[in-house]
């Protein structure tokens, strides 16, 4: 592997993710794993972030990180569970925001050995959803109570162009059926150019998602050998070109199993440093996916899993050390790996989500078409019910994205602490239009008593008076989509 300077201003993938940087870091671990003394500094440094109110605090490195990441004292281990526990719940509080994932076409020419979807895969059905079986889909996820999707798609010029994202985004936001409305339509596709980008912010996008998969460049080209996919550094560099042209809101993630998990930690978090060092603006979400069982494809034959205690902890090191971003667990894991994950520093979760192209209309969960298999196989109204059981706050806001809030300007609220001040009464909002539209009565009662509860949590006066009065609107049908 050639040798590069390590740079996080460098708009070179191989600079701004360095290897020999990487390497330097596990090295740098690895030798002070046991330093207790060094682990706590590390810990004090971020415990800076747990009082937001007039800047957010100091962040730690990617060196220090993997530190704490390298340290098995279980001491230290407990406090670095507890530390991220308290940040996510200083920046955004007890509410969970809650999406679905849109299957709109499986048709790709890459070659992912990870993924059913490769080119290769003769016995997956392909499909491709018309704009009419998209207005099915939509309005099956708004009689669930959706309000935020993130659509799918797979890299193929002919039957994916950017034009068929742009119409059937469109068609998304289109659909107002009865009270229901997608108002947030997040993205992930495969990397594209700096015009298409620019497309996609006029159609509205609200976050631009691309896993990295791996950090690893050979373990990258490996992994990827056939397709536009296999160029590592126009892959990497994405979101430098997204952001060129005018999408401030993007969304990180690993696919963690393919490569050891902490070399990708390490570049998961120069990633986010080399955001913050040239556009002034980092992730605004990262996804914690792991390698699933799917058609054609064995987690087994990759052996860099991750057990689920190291899982969490990674979870913990990601929110500690990137105190602000929104981070996301799917379906991939089971109701019991995502309680854990939530007490760790998850914001995020999909509920209800079907992996399948035109999976939502069907009654039974479709397994012809699915991207990965879904543990967690609950409706949605009991994920609503569960989290409302675990102190959280279900919440569908999506009130940043229209009210102007993305980019620096959502970072500079998030960062000294105010976003709070929206999160908190917007998710009790969007919670009473789920309960009045959606919910069954044993939900609606439970949630319409914590929505009492919470709402005299509202610090301000004026705020806490105003929630009120849209949520008796909302029960009483006056009115819906109120927000600050």
């Amino acid at each position: 592997m050639a040798s590069f300077p390590y740079n996080p201003k460098s708009l070179c993938a191989d600079e701004f993710i360095n290897h020999e940087e990487i390497l330097e870091t596990l090295a740098y671990a690895d030798e002070h794993a046991h330093d207790i003394e060094l682990c706590r500094s590390i810990l004090d440094k971020a415990r800076t972030n747990l009082h937001p109110s007039n800047d957010h605090g100091a962040i730690i490195t990617h060196r220090e990180a993997s530190v704490l990441l390298a340290c098995d004292d279980p001491a230290i281990n407990a406090e670095i569970k507890k530390l991220a526990h308290d940040i996510k719940h200083a920046y955004y509080g007890n509410r969970i925001v809650l999406f679905a994932p849109l299957y709109l076409s499986n048709y790709c020419v890459n070659g992912c050995l990870y993924c059913p979807y490769h080119a290769k895969n003769r016995e997956i059905p392909r499909r491709k959803l018309t704009q009419d079986e998209i207005r099915a889909e939509v309005i099956a996820l708004q009689d669930m109570g959706h309000k935020r999707l993130a659509i799918e798609a797979g890299e193929d010029p002919k039957h994916n162009p950017i034009e068929y994202i742009l119409e059937s985004m469109n068609t998304i936001y289109s659909i107002k059926h009865k009270n229901g409305a997608i108002r947030r339509v997040n993205v992930n596709i495969a990397a594209t150019t700096v015009d298409e980008y620019r497309m996609l912010k006029e159609a509205e996008i609200g976050t631009y998602i691309l896993f990295q998969e791996t950090y690893h460049k050979e373990s990258y080209q490996r992994l990827h050998p056939t397709g536009p996919k296999s160029d590592y550094n126009w892959h990497t560099e994405a979101m430098d070109r997204a952001m060129e042209g005018g999408i401030d809101d993007v969304g990180l993630g690993v696919l963690f199993g393919l490569e050891g998990y902490r070399y990708e930690f390490a570049g998961l978090l120069m990633h986010a440093e080399h955001l913050e060092a040239v556009h002034g603006v980092g992730p605004h979400t990262i996804s914690v996916p792991r390698v699933k069982p799917a058609m054609d494809i064995n987690p087994d034959e990759f052996d860099n899993g991750i057990p689920d205690e190291m899982f969490e902890k990674l979870i913990a090191l990601i929110r500690i050390s990137v105190p602000y971003t929104g981070m996301i667990i799917s379906t991939r894991e089971s109701q019991t790996v995502r309680e854990h994950a939530l007490q760790y520093g998850i914001s995020q979760i999909s509920g209800g989500s079907r992996t399948s192209v035109g999976g939502y209309v069907e009654e039974q969960r479709p397994h012809d078409t699915e991207q990965f298999d879904v543990s967690d196989q609950r409706t949605l109204d009991e994920v609503i019910s569960w989290l409302l059981d675990n102190n959280h706050i279900p919440s569908f806001c999506t009130a940043c994205y229209r009210a102007g809030r993305t980019g620096d300007r959502f970072m500079s609220f998030c960062k000294n602490g105010e976003i709070l001040n929206f999160c908190h009464p917007n998710a009790l909002i969007t919670l009473a239009e789920y309960l009045s539209d959606y919910a069954t009565p044993e939900t609606k009662s439970k949630g319409m008593k914590i929505i009492q509860q919470e709402l005299q949590k509202v610090e301000n006066p004026k705020t806490k008076e105003l929630a009120k009065t849209y949520i008796d609107n909302i029960v009483s049908g006056i009115g819906r989509d109120y927000r600050f």
